[in-house]
């Protein structure tokens, strides 16, 4: 496999995980602030976090290199000339 293509993977991949962990983390902390621990919560938050995470995949995928070169510009700006 090409470097190219790890990178493209290893992307596609890191946005799969990121995405999936942050989007079920999220929607079950405002599902639970929303409706509590109340019947049915674990229900809602699943339907919740599929919704959030149909959005947050593709929304990672495009923004996650826009992210890393905004960072590697600060950095690189907080560290002063070279």
């Amino acid at each position: 496999m090409s470097k190219f293509t790890v990178a493209r993977a290893r992307q596609f991949i890191f946005s799969l995980y990121m995405s999936c962990i942050m989007s079920l983390m999220i929607s079950g902390i405002i599902t639970l602030i929303n409706t509590g621990m109340a019947d049915g919560f674990l229900s809602r938050w699943i339907g919740a976090w599929l919704v959030a995470w149909a959005i947050a995949f593709p929304l990672v995928i495009f923004i996650a290199p826009l992210a890393g070169k905004m960072a590697d510009a600060t950095v690189a700006r907080l560290s002063g000339p070279k």
